[in-house]
């Protein structure tokens, strides 16, 4: 019987520390997943933020870069972003085919915008701010509605993802185009229902800006859908044509700024 207590000992003994060693390598491995969880939880969120202000955070810049804020025309932004989401209330609906025939009746339906660019600037009240001020407000506003209608929930449900993903990233960087067409086409506005003395030679140019930049989403859905281009591709388009809008707008702004001869 001793012998056999002695035995038994001696073979339980090696298992007992074995169980004991998975044991703890089990609670290991435990902490550990935990531990991945939770820096996996911060940087989904650090993803978030970083396309949340690089989304959003142009806007915020643009205001207290220039001399809107100093004039208080945060109203004026305000009130060009709720004619901007009553105008998206009666636009075409998207989807992932290709419809020349819906993508025609889009492309005149996105004139709706221009009429409600043109209600912001000629029919709001707006308080004593020169016409510079007025289009960049109502501009500003109309991009910030946009930005929020159209990213803000696929923001919030995709860039908290687990896995990282470009396509948030690029998504910041088209509201940052868009804001910038959006600000082209108030001040093209400005200039065709504002400006009663500008050069009748500029006239055929502003209207004609103004028609490529209300049928942009238009020609970016063809060139999505139509001719298969990738999501980065078409990002570089918007941001080129925007920064050539923009140089093409301020030209134009400047030029019916000049006392005429």
């Amino acid at each position: 019987m001793i012998y056999k207590s002695v035995f038994s000992g001696l073979i339980e003994g090696p298992k007992q520390i074995q169980s004991n060693k998975n044991k703890t390598i089990c609670s290991s491995q435990i902490q550990i997943e935990n531990w991945g969880q939770k820096i996996r939880r911060k940087m989904t969120m650090f993803h978030f933020f970083n396309c949340a202000i690089l989304t959003f955070g142009p806007h915020a810049v643009y205001y207290s870069a220039t001399p809107l804020s100093e004039y208080d025309t945060l109203g004026t932004s305000v009130k060009a972003a709720l004619v901007y989401l009553g105008t998206a209330l009666v636009k075409v609906s998207e989807n992932d085919g290709f419809d020349p025939y819906q993508e025609l009746l889009k492309a005149v339906i996105g004139f709706i915008d221009v009429a409600g660019l043109y209600f912001a600037l000629t029919q709001l009240t707006h308080r004593n701010i020169s016409q510079n001020h007025k289009f960049q407000a109502v501009g500003l506003g109309w991009a910030f509605a946009d930005s929020v209608l159209h990213r803000l929930a696929p923001l919030w449900v995709g860039a908290r993802g687990l896995e990282f993903t470009w396509d948030f990233i690029l998504q910041g960087l088209e509201a940052n185009a868009n804001l910038v067409l959006s600000i082209s086409l108030a001040a093209l506005g400005s200039l065709m229902w504002l400006r009663k003395n500008k050069p009748k030679t500029l006239i055929p140019i502003i209207y004609a800006c103004a028609g490529i930049v209300a049928t942009m989403p238009s020609i970016t859905s063809y060139l999505r859908r139509g001719l298969g281009w990738h999501f980065p591709k078409v990002v570089g388009f918007e941001l080129f044509t925007s920064l050539s809008m923009a140089f093409i707008s301020w030209q134009l702004f400047s030029a019916c700024q000049r006392p005429s001869s």
